[in-house]
């Protein structure tokens, strides 16, 4: 179980919340020994007395601020307990803001804070439960291990989290740099390619995605020497990017950006649109089909139809010549009567 760095109490109005506060976060650089070159002798630092030379315990020293002309104006730590805000044990809360006004320049470690025993789990719940819902941030002050820290408390599903703060005198103005340009007259076209660039390669926060590639080329190292092996050398930085090659190198950026990330699974949308299209085809191709055998059906028709024309006019003039022959005939016989 993780170890409370400090215990005190968060205050705001009368209401009063003792919590205990917990490192939320860890280093994992590779940790190394300091040893005189050439040697396997360890390098070690101790606190010794400049002027006899004896090393001094830790619990002997106390702290001198510099008043000027070598004079120092001594103080141990109880006397600077004694004028910390609530002899250390007390944050109080000075105002509630809304977490977007925030600029995240100001923040410096966080922590997170439970609760300081069971009877204090439902005012604790109340405090994180009503900052959340309000989308705020609690902005207090401490002292811990002789300094004081301006700090943002906020709600973070069930548990409350703290972010030590710089003051404002402690962060720097930007205009102290030098060399930042002003207002620039961007072409249209390299602010329309640098936005599909931002396009390209815009995604969710996956925390867990991102690693400390150097601590593990370090680790990496360790083992080659270790081992006799050797490492290649990672590339040297890029150089910059020349103005006159600004859209080119974009428009690389944008079409490596859309193969890494989007290309492939675009691609893969594609395809089925162009199966569909396919499918389409053949539809058409169906449709041609049925409409040739139509047509032909039409001609077959047509020509029965002129064949049935053409049988019906043949049985006409057939009847019409068996009634012709029949008159002749009746004629003929007639004329014979009368002959007679």
């Amino acid at each position: 179980m993780a170890r409370p760095i400090w215990t005190g109490v968060i205050s705001f109005g009368l209401v009063a919340v003792p919590v205990r506060m917990y490192s939320a976060t860890r280093d994992h650089e590779v940790s190394f020994h300091q040893f005189e070159k050439g040697t396997s002798d360890r390098i070690r630092y101790q606190r010794v007395n400049e002027r006899t030379g004896k090393e001094v315990d830790y619990a002997d020293i106390v702290r001198g601020a510099d008043v000027g002309g070598g004079e120092h104006v001594i103080l141990d730590q109880d006397e600077l307990d004694a004028v910390a805000p609530g002899r250390s044990k007390s944050l109080e809360i000075h105002a509630f803001v809304d977490l977007d006004e925030i600029d995240p320049i100001y923040y410096q470690k966080a922590y997170y804070l439970g609760p300081g025993g069971e009877e204090s789990s439902r005012t604790y719940a109340l405090l994180r439960d009503a900052m959340a819902d309000a989308g705020r941030a609690a902005i207090g002050t401490l002292v811990m291990r002789g300094k004081e820290y301006l700090t943002a408390i906020r709600g973070d599903g069930d548990v409350l989290v703290l972010l030590t703060m710089y003051f404002a005198d402690e962060v720097r103005d930007a205009g102290d740099i030098a060399d930042i340009p002003g207002k620039v007259k961007l072409k249209p076209a390299e602010l329309s390619m640098a936005a599909q660039l931002l396009d390209s390669m815009t995604g969710p926060w996956k925390p867990a995605e991102y690693r400390d590639t150097y601590t593990d080329r370090v680790n990496e190292l360790i083992e080659a020497k270790k081992s006799g092996a050797e490492l290649t050398e990672t590339p040297a930085a890029p150089a910059a990017t020349g103005v006159s090659d600004l859209m080119e190198v974009l428009r690389r950026s944008v079409e490596e950006a859309s193969s890494r990330r989007g290309g492939k699974k675009t691609a893969a949308k594609k395809a089925p649109a162009k199966k569909t299209a396919a499918k389409k085809a053949p539809a058409n191709k169906t449709a041609s089909a049925k409409k040739a055998p139509a047509k032909k059906a039409t001609k077959a028709t047509k020509t029965a139809k002129t064949a049935k024309t053409a049988k019906t006019a043949k049985s006409t003039k057939t009847a019409a010549a068996k009634k012709t022959g029949t008159a002749k005939k009746t004629t003929a016989k007639k004329s014979a009567r009368r002959a007679a």
